[in-house]
């Protein structure tokens, strides 16, 4: 039987959802590898909509997470909700801002932000049963806020951001300066972490990390 790899979405697009090329990359490097992806994200309203094209905020649009998200799932997509960590074998966060958005509030309140209580739920689940999770981007800010308080002190990266990867550290993390063709790897909690756009210059670039992401998570199933 297949491994199932959670893949939790944010909405669809870099600036007010999930980075699709950081979710395609990690759907067909799951695929890839033998395993099955189980795309999920959460039954919210996004925190706001932005045009693509200018990069300026839509005023007065109003999109769903759940919804916008089923575009890269091509409609096979589950409430966050209605997950457990029991129903999967692993789990990775792709990045883009939906994920300091609308999985957490990051973006707007740094180390002092909060995690959406379904994301949060996963993430402890899946610490607590000690499966491997991953993060790419800026999610491993929502990685390093759920862990916030435990006694883990898991080792993250988000690239070379000196100022985001303080914010980690103030929320319990380590951080660890990374290329976007590279991994860090935490064995001792689990956890994999790539910095993709965060650092990357191309997409060739972000795919080579993603790669290797869901590599080493699958290696720890």
């Amino acid at each position: 039987m297949k491994k199932k790899i959670g893949v939790v979405l944010s909405g669809c697009g870099v600036y007010d959802g999930t980075e699709i090329h950081e979710a395609v990359l990690a759907l067909l490097a799951i695929d890839r590898a033998g395993a099955e992806a189980v795309c999920m994200a959460p039954n919210i309203e996004q925190m706001h909509v932005v045009n693509h094209l200018t990069g300026q905020e839509s005023k007065g649009e109003r999109r769903n997470v759940l919804e916008e998200s089923a575009r890269i799932a091509r409609g096979n997509i589950k409430d966050i909700a209605a997950v457990k960590a029991d129903d999967i074998d692993g789990l990775i966060l792709p990045g883009g801002f939906g994920a300091a958005k609308n999985l957490s509030d990051f973006a707007v309140r740094g180390e002092n932000c909060k995690v959406h209580p379904e994301v949060q739920r996963l993430i402890k689940e899946f610490a607590e049963r000690k499966k491997p999770q991953a993060a790419c981007c800026i999610a491993p800010a929502v990685v390093a806020k759920a862990f916030e308080g435990s006694s883990a002190r898991p080792t993250l990266t988000i690239g070379n951001d000196r100022e985001v990867g303080g914010q980690l550290e103030k929320m319990g993390s380590s951080h660890k300066a990374c290329a976007a063709t590279e991994i860090v790897l935490d064995e001792r909690n689990r956890i994999v972490s790539t910095p993709a756009y965060m650092t990357g210059k191309s997409i060739g670039e972000v795919a080579e990390g993603i790669e290797k992401t869901v590599r080493a998570l699958i290696k720890m199933l």
